[in-house]
């Protein structure tokens, strides 16, 4: 009975077998072959996009003040350079920023599923790293990477992170996507710094440990701009994570699935992970792109019906009754609010603002969200007319992995008993059910943006470079990171 009692106050101290998901992270990272060019072109796409979209986010100084050495006149051997900007930084603050500016302004592709998230906020590790070590080999007289590895990294991590997000909510918990960010960026991370297998599943064991961010800053009522530079920390963090395991620490088998202590039991309701599918190059092919509008995803469809009804209704706007808007569920949950709205990050997070703006303007660009343009009046007095309703099948179809549509509809009333066609859009510009329509306007995004920021030669250098796909994958990483110091 003694016996039988101790046994009973004691933990068996037994080390178990690795969880499965750490191992199947670390076996594709470490093993699987990229056969797909549609994963390839796209990877090219989504590079020119990413960075395209943190060369706008310059143009903004409350982005702009995040960026820069910890500690002012810091330098460090074999610097990461930050496009468009003259800092050279250390990988970690070097990933930091570039997570930071690519993820600023909602702008860059997005991945809708159980989870979402921004694939491409990877890319603040990855071109960091990807420097810095390209730097390091090149300087002890060996080959440093190539472009091509950097679009092999960038396929992986948004695959890493797509996965998991396919079949398990991390924000029905109230945790951020990020954790994915870092997850995915960690495993990328240690590869990339010469990690064999079981690092890497040590890598991975920190970061699913880390604590990990809550929703609360993308939603009402703290909507704010640590959303902007939430990827960028969990990116810094997943290079620091890969580093600390190279150092030679040890990682941590059950870090999920331990009774009581590991992550599922304290942050995950109790579940295990779903998975619908092996790793691959799926998510990258299918990667969402926000071509249209500066906009949280979920709201692209109904900007681009708005946007569409704005001819009928610009010199009408005091006329207006009501504004039907039909959309699916996780719109509603993530962005259908009513109220104040206290900044840029809470007005790109309001389906009711994203649609108002260009109802009256015919457009919606990144400087909508500002102060002087949200203190127009006719904003609220369009919100407070809209009606939103969920529509089942849309929010079924969202789910479907043979559709993963994001509808929206939208219909205005008059007060003369006049009303608008209901405008019905299923997929937005940047699906790939639209990729055709949407590729040309993705270059001309990226064109613009470019040509707005570096000087006209310098410009129309990175436009020429990022356009040949083979001479883009055979470029060597520190001449492509060069070409965008100013």
């Amino acid at each position: 009975m003694g016996h039988a009692t101790a046994l009973a106050n004691t933990d068996s101290n037994e080390r178990p077998d690795y969880d499965k998901v750490l191992t199947d992270i670390a076996d594709y990272v470490s093993n699987y072959q990229i056969d797909s060019d549609l994963a390839y072109e796209t990877a090219r796409y989504c590079l020119m996009d990413t960075l395209g979209c943190g060369i706008l986010a310059l143009k903004f100084p409350a982005c702009t003040k995040m960026l820069g050495p910890q500690v002012e006149g810091m330098t460090c051997p074999n610097p990461v350079h930050v496009p468009g900007t003259s800092h050279q930084l250390d990988p970690i603050k070097g990933a930091f920023d570039i997570g930071c500016m690519v993820r600023w302004l909602d702008y860059n592709d997005t991945w809708l599923a159980a989870e979402w998230g921004h694939p491409s906020d990877n890319l603040g590790a990855i071109l960091a790293l990807a420097d810095h070590m390209s730097q390091k080999f090149e300087a002890e007289g060996n080959p440093g990477l190539t472009m091509r590895d950097v679009l092999t990294a960038m396929i992986k991590a948004h695959e890493i992170q797509g996965v998991i997000a396919l079949e398990n909510s991390f924000n029905k918990v109230g945790l951020d996507h990020v954790v994915l960010v870092k997850v995915a960026s960690t495993a990328i991370a240690a590869q990339m710094l010469g990690a064999t297998r079981d690092q890497i599943i040590d890598a991975v064991s920190h970061a699913w440990l880390d604590g990990q961010s809550l929703r609360t800053y993308r939603h009402a009522p703290n909507a704010g701009s640590r959303k902007s530079w939430a990827a960028g920390d969990a990116t810094s963090r997943a290079v620091r994570l890969a580093q600390i395991v190279m150092s030679g620490e040890m990682g941590y088998p059950s870090a999920l699935s331990a009774p009581k202590w590991g992550f599922y039991d304290v942050l995950f309701g109790g579940n295990e992970f779903k998975f619908q599918r092996d790793y691959g190059s799926y998510v990258m092919e299918q990667i969402l792109f926000k071509i249209s509008y500066p906009a949280e995803f979920h709201s692209q469809t109904a900007v681009e019906c708005a946007h569409i009804l704005h001819d009928q209704v610009k010199d009408r706007l005091d006329d207006i009754e009501r504004i039907e808007l039909t959309t699916h569920e996780a719109a509603i949950r993530i962005i259908s609010k009513t109220g104040p709205l206290h900044n840029p990050a809470d007005r790109d997070h309001c389906l009711q603002y994203m649609v108002a703006i260009p109802l009256i303007h015919g457009s919606l660009v990144a400087e909508h969200y500002e102060d002087d343009v949200a203190a127009d009046p006719r904003i609220q007095m369009l919100r407070d007319k809209m009606m939103v309703q969920e529509d089942k099948r849309y929010s079924a179809d969202y789910h479907d992995p043979d559709k993963r549509s994001i509808a929206n509809a939208m219909q205005i009333f008059f007060k003369d008993g006049s009303k608008t066609e209901k405008i019905e859009i299923e997929y937005p510009v940047g699906h790939k059910r639209r990729r055709e329509e949407g590729i040309p306007l993705l270059q001309a995004k990226f064109e613009k943006n470019i040509r707005d920021h570096f000087p006209a030669a310098q410009a129309q250098n990175i436009i020429d470079l990022c356009a040949d796909q083979t001479k883009l994958e055979d470029m060597k990483v520190t001449d492509f990171m060069k070409a965008w110091v100013l």
